[in-house]
């Protein structure tokens, strides 16, 4: 039987859901998990789901709420299903009257990637907590914990949860800063570890470039190969981010520097004596074109293109390389389309003008998809394929950097795709979701000798196997269709949370999950993303005011629910 409740202030929750989250409800013919079909409903009410346990609401006051709470945890008892543990976000009922429609519930009919994850965040203590204060305060004796945000317990983590070592569970969107892709203690990464193989990796690391093991080539056929982006066919393996593009950026000066004396000239004594003094011809002046705000690495060369941050380049030698602006587009885009088309050829004409007359030769130009650590910076498709266009023009390398963009989080595996290049970038670098690192190139940059790009370890068999688990685990469970629909319904419900709270979330963009918003200033972003860890949310932030979203592939729409009512209950505050 139905009944109506005692005000139309009232909030919906569900018992059953709270006691058995994978219960399908129902209020009449409806089904309660799905909240839409109730937004018809004149008022909240009181009713029955399906297994006979009890729906009950959260009303707008603190007081009437817990009293309605109580008899939840006592059925919940009597029931001894699984213990009562209420969504962080209703526990502070106070909070929770001012989100509209929560959205938790919508989704838990979806097969879920990890059925062993948490349900729901929680945080048990204050932030950071007593366990994670004292483990800072030894590790700090012998390491800057500056950049600290908390001390994880990663054996206790699952899928898109991770735990600190107080105990909390963070629903995480930041995922070890956009490099974890397929969830805390996947399954078949454990599985991968129990192999005689990976054991083999594991305890004999090889120097790569000097001696393989004889499963090597599976590895680089099976992780790197399966998935090389059109028309690049050979490889370079490195260690992170940062030197996949310092040594692209090595490989493309060899390569200029080949074509001006000629493929098979071989070195001239000039060149060899003076390039110890590191002087000209043997050492030549050359550079690489990037873009303000751009980040491309901390190394010398790497660090020279980048120039997001001042802290990161202050006190550091760089070499005289150029920049040009990267548009900075409106939002939303649709109404200002000719601004957006103005901007982007402007950048574009600075790049030629650069191209024609920095003092020094520009062997290479090189730019994110999206600037990431920049704050989130995008530019259309047919900005890129005409810089393409330019490079191509002036005889200059295409370097297209997707350390953050590549494997999967803007819904395709490499986000350079999606431009419809009729021409493919002379190399692309990857790193972070990958685990390995390195970058693709076309044969004819292969260097004209042995060890001229080189290192000790020349990447890690061990990551490469990580590596080609990855790829199985995006094919076989199809996270690029999900990282593409968890998209679309995340900037589409952010949108409408922009919508109500005007002046709050501004400049919502994205591709796949890899979404960003901006903030009114700095302060305000920095607050936000520390409010919204309190709620049991691991978020980071980018550029002067911009939060980045930097979810899993395995992030589903059953926790965009959780994440979305977070950033309600937080804004509302």
């Amino acid at each position: 039987m139905r009944e109506r409740s005692r005000t139309s202030r009232a909030k919906h929750v569900c018992l059953c859901y709270v006691t058995a989250p994978t219960c399908p409800l129902s209020v009449g013919t409806k089904p309660f998990c799905q909240r839409h079909d109730l937004s018809g409903t004149s008022s909240p009410h009181l009713g029955t789901c399906t297994t006979g346990e009890r729906l009950s609401y959260i009303s707008s006051s603190p007081t009437s709420a817990r009293s309605h709470l109580e008899p939840a945890m006592a059925l919940s008892t009597l029931l001894r299903r699984v213990p009562l543990q209420l969504p962080f976000h209703l526990q502070a009922a106070r909070t929770f009257a001012s989100v509209i429609e929560p959205r938790v519930g919508r989704h838990v009919a979806q097969p879920l990637y990890f059925k062993d994850e948490p349900v729901t965040p929680t945080v048990r203590t204050v932030l950071p907590g007593p366990n994670t204060k004292e483990i800072l305060a030894r590790l700090d004796q012998y390491q800057d914990t500056r950049s600290i945000v908390f001390v994880a317990d990663y054996q206790k983590s699952r899928g898109n949860y991770v735990v600190d070592a107080d105990g909390n569970t963070f629903l995480d969107l930041y995922c070890q800063i956009a490099s974890l892709p397929v969830g805390y203690n996947n399954q078949a990464l454990l599985d991968l570890v129990k192999t005689p193989e990976f054991a083999t990796a594991l305890a004999n690391r090889p120097a790569l470039g000097v001696a393989p093991n004889n499963d090597w080539v599976d590895s680089v056929e099976q992780a790197f190969m399966k998935v090389a982006p059109k028309g690049l066919t050979n490889i370079f393996t490195a260690m992170c981010g940062s030197c996949a593009n310092e040594s692209a950026y090595k490989a493309a000066f060899m390569y200029h520097q080949r074509l001006r004396r000629g493929f098979e000239t071989p070195f001239s004594f000039e060149e060899l004596s003076t390039c110890m003094r590191n002087q000209a011809p043997g050492s030549p002046d050359l550079s690489i074109l990037s873009f303000r705000r751009a980040f491309h690495g901390r190394l010398f060369g790497s660090l020279s293109t980048t120039r997001s941050k001042a802290i990161h380049k202050l006190d550091i030698p760089s070499f005289d390389w150029p920049q040009a602006d990267f548009p900075q587009l409106k939002y939303p885009l649709i109404e200002h389309e000719k601004y957006n088309r103005a901007e982007e050829q402007r950048c574009l004409d600075l790049v030629v003008n650069i191209l024609k007359t920095w003092h020094n030769p520009v062997v290479a130009v090189v730019v994110e998809p999206i600037q990431a650590e920049g704050g989130d910076n995008h530019a259309s498709a047919a900005f890129f394929r005409s810089l393409r266009q330019v490079c191509l023009d002036h005889n200059t390398l295409f370097i297209v950097d997707e350390v953050q963009t590549g494997v999967g989080a803007t819904g395709t595996f490499w986000a350079h795709s999606k431009w419809d290049l009729t021409t493919p970038p002379d190399i692309v670098t990857f790193s972070k979701k990958f685990q390995a690192a390195g970058y693709y190139y076309r044969p004819e940059l292969r260097p004209n000798a042995p060890y001229r790009n080189y290192n000790t370890w020349m990447g890690d068999q061990v990551r490469a196997m990580q590596a080609a688990e990855i790829v199985r685990e995006i094919e076989t469970k199809n996270l690029l269709e999900n990282v593409r629909d968890v998209g679309e319904y995340l900037m589409h419900e952010l949108a409408g949370i922009a919508a109500r709270r005007r002046g709050t979330l501004l400049n919502l963009r994205g591709e796949g999950t890899f979404i960003a918003f901006d903030m009114e200033d700095g302060p305000a972003r920095d607050k936000f993303i520390g409010d919204m860890r309190g709620v049991g949310v691991n978020m980071g932030g980018c550029g002067d005011r911009a939060v980045r979203l930097r979810p899993m592939l395995v992030f589903q729409k059953r926790h965009a629910d959780i994440f979305l009512d977070r950033v309600e209950e937080v804004l509302s505050k």
